[in-house]
C-alpha cells in the first residue's frame, strides 16, 4: 500500500535551479496534494514549501579552481545527504541541474533502489560528452529543457521528456518596452545599457571592473548614454560598488539595481551579459546581447579542451550558430566589448532581425515546462 503522502528530495544549486525547483514543485503540486518536498534549494523553493537541509549558496560555487577551495564542505554535504536520503528513503529523487554535485548523489541512491530524476540536462553535447554513460548508470528519467537534447538520451537508451524551457513560459511574447521604460522614467530616446555580471560573487569579481571600464568607453562614443547594473545579492552589489569606487567611476550614469533583471534588459538598446542562463533571458525579451565571460586562467584552459563547440552561449548555441557576439576570457577587453555594443545597438536591420530569430526560439521553447515536467513524474509516484 502506497504511503498516504510522498516525499520528494529534490536539490538546486543557484538561482536559476531555485526558480526551476519553485515552479515545478507548485506542478506536481496540483496533481498531487499530498507530496512533501526536502532537500537544498532558494528561498523560492523554500517558499513553495521545501524542507531546506542546507543553503543553496552552498552549492553556487563556479570553475574547477573554485570548487577546489570548497571541495571538503561541498563533499561532506553530499554525504551527509546520502546517508540521509538512504536511511529514509524518498519516494523520489529529483536533481536541478548542478551536475557535478547531482550525479553522484543520483548515482548512489539509485543503486539502493531510489528512482532519481535529473532536471536540465548537463551539456553534453557542448563538452564532457563521455558523461553520458555516468548519466545512464545515475538517471531513471531525464527532463530536458531544449529539443536537440532528447535524440541524445533515447540514443543512449535513458528515458528522456523535453519540457520546454520554463523561462519561455514566464517572458511575455512581447515585452512592453515603452510601459517599461515609462515606469523607470528613462526618455524614449536614450542609449540604454544593461550591465549583467552574473549571479555568482566569483562572477563579479572578475567582470566588474571590465564592464565598468566598458561603460566609460561606451559613454565616449554615446554621451547620454545610461547604464543599468542588475545585482542578484547585497554582496554582489558591494563587489560592484567597490569596482566603482577604485575605478574612480562615480561620476558615470550607471544605477545598481536589486534585482530587477529583467526590467532592465526590456528598457536597454543593448545588454552586455555574463555567459550562462542569463543570455537566453535577453533572447526570450528579445533583446540584442554582447556575451562575455571571463575565469581564472587555469579554470579557462581545462574548460577550453575539453568543449566541442565554437560557442558558448545558449542563444548561439540553439541556433546552431553565431547569432549574437561572444568575447570571452582575452577577448573581453573594454575596448573589444564596447565597440561590439555600439555597432550592435547602431544597426537597426541587425536588431530587427534578432528580434525576429528570437521570436521564433521563444516559441519554440514554449512547451508549458513545468506542467510536463510533472505529467512526465507523476508515474514515479503513483507506484507503491
Amino acid at each position: 500500500m502506497s504511503k498516504a503522502i510522498k516525499t520528494i528530495a529534490m536539490v538546486a544549486g543557484e538561482a536559476s535551479g531555485d526558480m526551476l525547483g519553485s515552479h515545478l514543485m507548485e506542478a506536481i503540486k496540483q496533481l498531487m496534494p499530498n507530496v512533501r518536498f526536502v532537500g537544498i534549494g532558494g528561498p523560492k523553493m523554500q517558499s513553495a514549501g521545501m524542507e531546506v537541509l542546507y543553503p543553496m549558496e552552498k552549492l553556487a560555487v563556479m570553475g574547477y579552481i573554485e570548487v577546489l577551495r570548497h571541495y571538503r564542505e561541498i563533499v561532506g554535504i553530499r554525504r551527509r545527504l546520502r546517508e540521509k536520503f538512504i536511511s529514509d528513503p524518498p519516494d523520489l529523487f529529483i536533481g536541478i541541474d548542478a551536475p557535478d554535485f547531482n550525479l553522484d548523489l543520483e548515482l548512489s541512491l539509485k543503486q539502493r533502489g531510489i528512482t532519481t530524476v535529473h532536471y536540465v540536462s548537463p551539456s553534453i553535447w557542448a563538452w564532457r560528452g563521455e558523461r553520458i554513460h555516468k548519466i545512464k548508470r545515475a538517471v531513471s528519467h531525464m527532463l530536458a529543457l531544449f529539443p536537440f537534447e532528447a535524440p541524445l538520451y533515447e540514443q543512449a537508451g535513458i528515458p528522456v521528456t523535453y519540457v520546454g524551457h520554463p523561462l519561455a513560459d514566464i517572458m511575455p511574447d512581447v515585452p512592453n518596452r515603452a510601459a517599461m521604460r515609462e515606469q523607470m522614467r528613462i526618455q524614449p530616446h536614450t542609449k540604454v545599457f544593461a550591465l549583467l555580471p552574473g549571479s555568482r560573487q566569483s562572477e563579479v569579481r572578475q567582470l566588474a571592473r571590465i564592464y565598468i571600464d566598458t561603460a566609460k568607453l561606451i559613454l565616449q562614443k554615446l554621451p547620454d548614454a545610461q547604464f543599468l547594473v542588475p545585482l542578484a545579492t547585497r554582496e554582489t552589489r558591494n563587489i560592484f560598488e567597490e569596482a566603482i569606487w577604485f575605478a574612480d567611476a562615480r561620476d558615470l550614469p550607471i544605477t545598481l539595481l536589486f534585482g530587477h533583471a529583467h526590467d532592465a534588459m526590456i528598457v536597454a538598446d543593448g545588454v552586455l551579459v555574463a555567459s550562462g542562463t542569463a543570455t537566453l533571458e535577453a533572447a526570450l525579451l528579445k533583446r540584442p546581447m554582447v556575451i562575455t565571460y571571463r575565469m581564472p586562467a587555469l579554470s579557462w584552459w581545462l574548460m577550453k579542451r575539453k568543449k566541442y563547440q565554437p560557442y558558448v552561449g545558449l542563444p548561439n548555441i540553439i541556433a546552431g550558430k553565431f547569432v549574437v557576439p561572444e568575447l570571452l576570457q582575452h577577448d573581453a577587453t573594454p575596448e573589444n566589448l564596447s565597440q561590439a555594443l555600439v555597432n550592435l545597438v547602431s544597426n537597426k536591420k541587425a536588431v530587427s532581425e534578432l528580434e525576429d530569430k528570437f521570436s521564433d526560439m521563444h516559441a519554440m521553447l514554449k512547451q508549458g515546462a513545468a506542467q510536463r515536467a510533472a505529467q512526465a513524474l507523476i508515474p514515479y509516484l503513483n507506484t507503491p
